[in-house]
C-alpha cells in the first residue's frame, strides 16, 4: 500500500486517479507529478516499486498539499472575514461567495430549506 502524504492511496486504481485523493493535487498535477517521475498514466498504484514512491514523495514534498494547504485556505478565508469585506461577509453569512443567484438555488450553502409561515390577512371590520 502506497502512503503519500499522509494519505493511503487505493492500491487498485490508475496512478493518475490514485494521486487525486491528496487534497490539492487535481488530474493534471497528478499527471505533471507522474511524467516527472518518469511513470506511465496508466500503471495502478500497487505496481509502483521503491524507487518510483520516492520520486513521486520527493515531487510532493515541494509542493503544498493536505495540512498546510488546508490551514492556508482557512487563513485566507479568516482574512476575509475580519476586514469585512463583500467576499468575508458571505463567509459569515453562510451564502455563496462567488455571485451565484440565491432566490432559487444554492440550497448547498443555505442549508435546509426553512418555511415562513403567511401572515393572516387583517379581518375587515
Amino acid at each position: 500500500m502506497a502512503r503519500i502524504a499522509g494519505i493511503d492511496l487505493p492500491k487498485h486504481k490508475r496512478g493518475e486517479i490514485g494521486l487525486t485523493y491528496i487534497y490539492g493535487i487535481g488530474p493534471s498535477t497528478a499527471q505533471r507529478i507522474l511524467s516527472q517521475a518518469g511513470i506511465d498514466f496508466n500503471t495502478k498504484v500497487e505496481e509502483w516499486d521503491d524507487e518510483q514512491l520516492t520520486n513521486i514523495r520527493n515531487i510532493i514534498n515541494e509542493m503544498k498539499v493536505e495540512g498546510a494547504l488546508r490551514s492556508e485556505v482557512q487563513l485566507n478565508i479568516k482574512r476575509l472575514v475580519d476586514i469585512n469585506c463583500y467576499r468575508g461577509m458571505r463567509h459569515r453569512n453562510g451564502l455563496p461567495v462567488r455571485g451565484q443567484r440565491t432566490k432559487t438555488n444554492c440550497r448547498t450553502r443555505k442549508g435546509k430549506r426553512k418555511t415562513v409561515a403567511n401572515k393572516k390577512k387583517a379581518a375587515k371590520m
